[in-house]
């Protein structure tokens, strides 16, 4: 990947991919930017915001493949949380639930931490990753376009699914989704229909 690489508006495209996604689809948003993206396009009951969970989103969102795989499920992190936990691409892998698919809004860059270059601006390349880890849907994004077509492997639930969608750096107005660990667990556990603790 290079400098020169076309690059996206994340919350214009997060808000693009959850507007075409079935209303059972039960998300899970890595730590920041993710997370304010998805409440932007509109806080639903069945997304799962982490905070402070660096590396989580996709091994969470595995597990929940597997004990809901009725439902699509998708993951929507960053490039710097994603690479956090990048172990899990192997359990990942090994598994292939068909109705996961993975999210990675990659800015080249640890935004949470200070802007600073993250190993996909230095030469790693996800896609590469995924793919090597046995994960064959693994595609990179750079037109919003791509959305729809996105949406519509999700809505298959044929195969799990990597996406890559290179973003800029452009930091858009917080919208932050309730910090309250304990309220978000209940929320997520109602809309499942379980009872909360």
């Amino acid at each position: 990947m290079t400098t020169t690489d076309v690059r996206l508006d994340r919350r214009r495209f997060v808000a693009d991919l959850t507007a075409r996604l079935p209303e059972d689809t039960l998300i899970v948003t890595g730590l920041g930017s993710p997370s304010y993206d998805a409440f932007a396009a509109g806080d639903r009951p069945t997304n799962f915001y982490l905070w402070g969970a660096m590396g989580a989103a996709a091994p969470l969102a595995l597990g929940l493949a597997l004990a809901q795989p009725d439902r699509p499920i998708v993951a929507i992190t960053g490039d710097g949380e994603h690479l956090m936990g990048i172990g899990a691409l192997a359990t990942i892998g090994a598994r292939l639930p068909p109705n996961l698919t993975l999210v990675v809004l990659d800015n080249a860059h640890f935004g949470e931490t200070g802007m600073q270059p993250s190993h996909t601006g230095l030469g790693t390349d996800l896609v590469a990753v995924a793919q090597g880890f046995g994960i064959r849907d693994a595609v990179r994004i750079d037109d919003l376009a791509q959305a729809e077509g996105l949406a519509a492997r999700i809505r298959a639930r044929a195969a799990t699914t990597y996406a890559q969608v290179l973003i800029t750096t452009a930091e858009p107005p917080r919208a932050l989704p309730p910090r309250d660990g304990v309220a978000n667990k209940n929320s997520f556990r109602a809309a499942l229909g379980l009872n909360t603790f």
